[in-house]
């Protein structure tokens, strides 16, 4: 029997909103274009299912979808900006199980500055409590962090705390998902700093997951940095992505769309173990873009749990003697900007290589 995988079902490009950090809205998908309910069903066994978009909630047979899913899924997250709350509150009333991540970009003026959706904050907000008041459990705040909301990081994150809800972070990146993106962190000092308040209160709960998103946002000051990613990378291996046209594609990092496929044409297996799969493979061994997105690396991190584990133990256990177990100065390349080692320049030209070109030209 063949192992599950780990999928992003991507079921729509239409978006209400018009973030900053996204131009997706501008190339939306038509409704009649996008993923039928019979190229759902012939999707693979999967340990877990994020569905997104685009707003998933601005297709009208969602539920159907998510019917589908939860006969070959394990587990179902759906990342959305809430603000759809009759919609949403519906779907969960039906599947009391499925996951609710609402993307929020900090404190109400900022997160409706960025997301450009009027009163955005209070629909999100009021979507997650009428959730937690439903008894709903996997629930909680997405935030995409960037200069202009990274003060609000530590905030929003101690409000869901205080709601009893769960907090994923992201940072900006640059690729064909995101249209037109010219996404880049200008004070990366102050960022990660607010980065390291966060992955010190991680650090400091009684949580073993918290632990390990501290390891994670570890990875997104490294990543912010603009070095190499700290796991390895196995999109496309274990794990995929696929669009509203139905084609499959290792991930949505990639500068260029990557296509393994089109399920709307193939079955799963024919696909999954083409050629064309396997030379994007190859693509993705040789990729350097470094991304430290949690749909890659969250797998990572299972695999690989030796490397997340050894750094959340030897941190956790100097968390015993100080209040402030990690610092942001543990990566070099932090430790070598603030000591003139690299100027902002040189470390500004290296990233928009890598962000842009895929290489810098240096081993």
């Amino acid at each position: 029997m063949s192992k599950k995988l780990n999928g992003t079902v991507i079921v729509t490009y239409r978006c209400n909103a018009r973030c900053n950090m996204c131009n997706r809205y501008k190339a939306p998908s038509r409704p009649e274009d996008e993923l039928s309910i019979d190229t759902i069903r012939k999707l693979p066994e999967m340990y877990f299912t994020n569905i997104t978009g685009g707003e998933p909630f601005t297709r009208d047979d969602l539920k159907e979808i998510v019917r589908e899913l939860y006969k070959k899924s394990d587990r179902i997250v759906i990342s959305t900006n809430g603000f759809f709350t009759e919609k949403i509150i519906d779907l969960c009333k039906e599947f009391p199980q499925v996951g609710i991540r609402i993307s929020i970009e900090g404190l109400e003026e900022t997160n409706n500055a960025i997301r450009g959706l009027e009163d955005g904050f209070n629909k999100g907000y009021s979507t997650l409590k009428k959730l937690r008041e439903m008894g709903m459990q996997d629930v909680g705040f997405g935030m995409t962090v960037q200069d202009k909301n990274a003060a609000d990081l530590v905030p929003l994150y101690k409000l869901s705390d205080e709601m009893g809800m769960e907090f994923a972070t992201a940072s900006l990146h640059n690729s064909f998902y995101f249209v037109e993106a010219n996404n880049i962190i200008h004070d990366r000092p102050m960022v990660a700093q607010h980065f390291e308040t966060l992955v010190n209160e991680l650090l400091r709960s009684w949580s073993p997951k918290k632990w390990f998103r501290a390891y994670f946002n570890h990875g997104l000051i490294n990543y912010i940095y603009g070095q190499k990613r700290l796991l390895p990378c196995d999109m496309s291996f274990d794990t995929f992505f696929i669009d509203p046209f139905g084609d499959v594609m290792p991930c949505n990092g990639t500068k260029d769309k990557e296509v393994m496929g089109n399920l709307n044409e193939q079955s799963w297996d024919e696909l999954w173990n083409s050629e064309q799969a396997e030379t994007i493979r190859k693509k993705v061994r040789c990729c350097d873009r470094n991304c430290w997105m949690i749909g890659s690396v969250s797998p990572a991190m299972h695999k690989y749990i030796w490397v997340p584990g050894f750094w959340v133990a030897w941190h956790k256990l100097k968390a015993l003697f100080t209040k402030k177990p990690y610092s942001m100065y543990e990566n070099r390349i932090v430790r070598d900007l603030r000591d003139g080692k690299v100027s902002k320049e040189e470390l500004d030209k290296c990233s928009t290589c890598a962000l842009y070109k895929n290489h810098c030209g240096q081993d």
